[in-house]
């Protein structure tokens, strides 16, 4: 009898102890895990938190509910400087603060015409020295952290081992070429610097197609399967989850630049919400199954963090790097934004610019904003940014303050207390999501942001300045009153108009060229 007791306890005391070891340990709470999902392209309007009435995006919405929403959130007009930004801290009317390089050198890896080495070699020769800047990930480890990138590059148009290693990314997996993220059926992507190849996906453009819907041979070629057995975002979630797992003991940083809901628009299946709709062409269903994939992976996620008891020990973020786009063009229908779809007129930017009427986005998805991506319309540039902290940052709570992208690595450096070695243009906003009032806390008088139009301007009051380079044109709007750009005041307010210039032409370092986008002046070519 006395044996069995003894056995009993021995028993007792080490299924104790496995219970207790199978718990997550949870780190101090001074260093919470930071999860940063930025999604391509997604215009407010694509959110059913901001009234999207033709599906729903719980899970996101969830995150607004649960965090803090910044309603004045400013981003770039265009991915690569968008990311640039984020990274670096430096808006994108700067000159000098990042390199970007031309797309395509991976494509001739994908036919084996070059070798995976030479194609690095060439992006690290057009890269040359990067500027010596303190990069976001980099002030994670200076934290202590882990830091993790998965989904595109992280800025730029190429990338290499090297240039992710530099930038501080502990573990880096995804694509290596902006024109691949295109196409979600890649043949290979990249971890740590190793090509993998995806078996069953075998088209050099991972799987792009056209963009028109009404097209048949189009529409033969996006519901094609040959040759496109293995969707990116799949790969992506898993070694999302799989990085949280294998980090669950120590702190970590992990920013997901996800393709969705970039077009050309590619998704495996129609979502169920979505499939027996009637009043939206094939094209719009399979875009909308795009954003609610992103919805269902971050609910993944969140479910994840839940499970493994991190949820309230993890900061996270959902943003996306610029405003709306137009991916689901039907002849009569939809059109891009260079034209009226009901009078075939053309639009100008001038006095004449896009809205969903005129583009026939049955979405709205620039949520009733003037202009899409690229343009230096609100349309382009104004994103959604909802920040949640169980516990920790107020829930519930709605902003006015004025934020930009690259404000989140200031934010970051004051909640760890991490030095920032040279001045950036961001600012952070910790007393806004802690709802303190400091007397470091810091507000923008103004911001500012490059497009293919030109930069423009927004101030903490609500002027914005805008710039239409092509004609030399400045225009001044006041948007507490005129939301969608419509009433020019700069001949009413011209001392308002010339103390923005003045502004406007400090943070463009003197030039207003250098907020004037386009590819041909900014990418540096990747050659052999």
């Amino acid at each position: 009898m006395k044996g069995k007791m003894i056995r009993l306890l021995i028993w007792i005391v080490f299924g104790y102890n496995v219970a207790l070891f199978a718990q997550p340990r949870k780190h101090s709470t001074e260093k919470p895990n930071v999860i940063f999902i930025m999604a391509d392209d997604l215009g407010e309007g694509m959110l059913s938190y901001y009234g999207q009435k033709y599906f729903t995006t719980p899970h996101i919405d969830r995150l607004a509910k649960q965090g803090v929403v910044f309603e004045n959130a400013y981003s770039s007009a265009y991915c690569a400087p968008s990311r640039a930004t984020f990274l670096t801290g430096y808006n994108d009317c700067r000159e000098g603060k990042y390199v970007l390089t031309a797309a395509g050198i991976y494509r001739r890896t994908a036919t084996g015409e070059i070798s995976d080495l030479q194609a690095q070699e060439a992006v690290n020769r057009a890269i040359g020295n990067e500027p010596e800047v303190q990069y976001l990930p980099q002030l994670f480890k200076a934290a202590g952290y882990v830091t993790g990138q998965i989904g595109k590059l992280d800025y730029g148009f190429a990338t290499t081992e090297k240039q992710l290693d530099h930038h501080g990314w502990d573990y880096h997996y995804g694509y290596y070429d902006h024109q691949q993220c295109h196409g979600f059926y890649p043949m290979f992507l990249h971890e740590n610097g190793k090509r993998i190849a995806i078996p069953g996906n075998t088209d050099p453009d991972a799987g792009k197609t056209g963009e028109w819907g009404s097209d048949s041979l189009q529409e033969k070629g996006r519901w094609d399967m040959n040759g496109k057995q293995v969707y990116s975002q799949d790969l992506f979630l898993q070694k999302i989850l799989a990085f949280i797992r294998d980090h669950q003991h120590q702190p970590f940083f992990l920013y997901h630049p996800t393709q969705l809901p970039h077009g050309p628009v590619a998704i495996p299946a129609i979502h169920p919400e979505l499939a027996f709709r009637k009043d939206l062409t094939d094209i719009e269903k399979a875009y909308a199954s795009m954003v609610k994939r992103l919805d269902d992976d971050l609910g993944v996620i969140q479910h994840e963090l839940e499970r493994l008891g991190m949820a309230e020990n993890t900061i996270l973020i959902f943003s996306a790097d610029n405003g709306h786009e137009l991916y689901t063009a039907y002849k009569g229908r939809v059109t891009k934004a260079n034209r009226d779809i009901r009078t075939d007129a053309p639009l100008d930017n001038i006095s004449t610019k896009y809205f969903s009427e005129t583009g026939g986005d049955i979405f709205d998805g620039n949520h009733g904003m003037a202009g899409l991506k690229r343009s230096n319309w609100n349309g382009g540039v104004k994103v959604p940014l909802f920040v949640s902290w169980p516990g920790h940052f107020k829930q519930g709570f709605t902003s006015d303050k004025l934020v930009t992208n690259y404000d989140f690595l200031a934010t970051m450096a004051e909640l760890l207390k991490v030095s920032i070695h040279e001045k950036k243009d961001g600012l952070s906003y910790l007393s806004t999501l802690q709802q303190k009032k400091t007397a470091r806390e810091q507000h923008h008088e103004s911001i500012a942001f490059a497009s293919f139009m030109g930069p423009a301007l927004i101030t903490s009051d609500g002027w914005k300045l805008r710039y239409f380079a092509p004609k030399k044109i400045f225009q001044l709007y006041y948007l507490p009153d005129d939301y969608k750009e419509q009433q020019n005041k700069a001949a009413q307010y011209p001392e308002k108009l010339n103390e923005l210039k003045k502004q406007l032409l400090q943070k463009c370092d003197g030039d207003l060229n250098n907020g004037w986008f386009s590819d041909a002046k900014a990418l540096r070519k990747v050659q052999l």
